[in-house]
């Protein structure tokens, strides 16, 4: 399959940019590599461990020696460019391979083009040419070859453990709530609080529907997952007092702290809000309001052909975090902020209106906070109205 790549020929003149294309299949079993060279037309493959970075490397300044020898070049005027498709991998061989002068760039899977017009066969091989094809397209500057993931620091990708941890922890609560509510339920007990400090004394006291006391083995169940709660209980209450401590100036260095405590100071905005806006979205810069809103999801969908015209809602694009995070700030934002613009703006929409209209517009209205938030924080321009917390 032929790549062609411009300036990139084996003709091309003494001061073009000679460049080998990388395109680098991940998985636990094995990585599969291709790699399109100015010397052949033809991408070559080849398969080493998963996981074996040194091999990467060497197959890279193997491949860029060859290419300097062939061409007559100094290896230095060989630029060695590779991919590969966001995944299970995280980031980490994006900075392995930055950092040691090859440049990488992180793919977004749901962007690369597929044949829909038949059943299209899938192979190690084939993801591999896709993404050279892709690349090639990319630095050629065709928009719509690819997504380019924009790569956070190793210091941003960890500042967003705090949310996400608690984010996961808290889920972990609830399922272990319902499982106790569960056993409960199956012998007529309902209105037993596994929240309440006294958990445990309460359920000594149980008596089931009938009046009969827990059967043994259903109490010792309740104990162990009382126990599991009171873990993870514990485990929320520690990430908490790591994130409160950010906002109140004693945590340690954090990469975006003064953006935390900025947010934090606005009405309706807490630590937990602050710190999951500025960790999954406004540690990035944007170029305008229409890529932010495109980013959280909540940019608007249109369909026109010819005569036939309607909308088709927000695009539910990216993370999904962010959007339900941002329109749970705006219910907040409504009633911590009722004097201020957006409020009225949504009140004179909306008045008393209930159901599918309210919730419409509260999309919409979560779109308008996220770019005024984004505004405050790059500009410092307050929302119209505005109030802060008192201090």
């Amino acid at each position: 399959m032929e790549v062609r790549l411009a300036a990139a020929t084996p003709t091309a003149g003494d001061d073009a940019v000679v460049r080998i294309l990388i395109a680098i299949e991940l998985s636990k079993k094995s990585w599969i590599v291709g790699a399109n060279t100015p010397l052949k037309a033809k991408i070559s493959q080849f398969q080493l461990a998963a996981g074996d970075w040194k091999a990467l490397l060497e197959l890279i300044e193997r491949l860029r020696r060859q290419v300097a020898r062939e061409l007559g070049r100094p290896v230095l005027e060989i630029e060695a460019i590779s991919c590969y498709e966001a995944g299970y991998d995280g980031f980490w061989l994006h900075h392995l391979l930055e950092a040691h002068g090859v440049h990488n760039h992180v793919l977004d899977p749901a962007s690369l083009l597929v044949n829909r017009r038949a059943k299209s066969a899938k192979t190690d091989g084939i993801d591999v040419e896709r993404m050279q094809r892709a690349l090639g397209r990319h630095l050629r500057g065709e928009p719509d070859a690819c997504s380019v993931v924009r790569v956070p620091s190793v210091e941003e990708e960890d500042a967003k453990r705090l949310h996400r941890e608690r984010k996961r922890l808290v889920q972990e609560r609830v399922q272990h709530v319902n499982r106790i509510k569960g056993l409960c339920a199956l012998h007529g007990i309902y209105d037993y609080q596994p929240l309440r400090t006294n958990r445990k004394a309460q359920l000594g006291g149980l008596r089931t529907g009938d009046g009969r006391p827990l059967p043994p083995r259903l109490k010792a169940e309740l104990l162990r997952e009382l126990q599991r709660l009171e873990l993870v209980l514990q485990m929320i209450a520690d990430v908490e007092a790591e994130r409160d401590a950010i906002v109140k100036e004693a945590a340690p260095q954090h990469p975006n702290a003064d953006k935390i405590k900025t947010l934090a100071t606005l009405s309706s905005i807490g630590p937990e809000f602050a710190t999951r806006l500025v960790g999954e979205v406004f540690y990035r810069s944007f170029a305008n309001r229409r890529q932010l809103a495109s980013f959280a999801g909540i940019a608007p969908s249109p369909w026109s052909s010819g005569s036939i015209e309607r909308d088709q809602g927000i695009s539910k694009s990216g993370s999904s975090m962010v959007r339900t995070t941002v329109i749970e700030l705006a219910w907040m934002w409504l009633r911590y902020q009722p004097g201020s613009a957006l409020s009225t703006w949504f009140r004179e929409r909306v008045g008393d209106g209930k159901g599918r209209v309210r919730r419409i517009a509260i999309v919409a209205l979560a779109r308008k906070l996220l770019v005024a938030l984004w505004r405050y924080l790059e500009t410092g321009l307050v929302p119209t109205g505005a109030v802060f917390k008192a201090r």
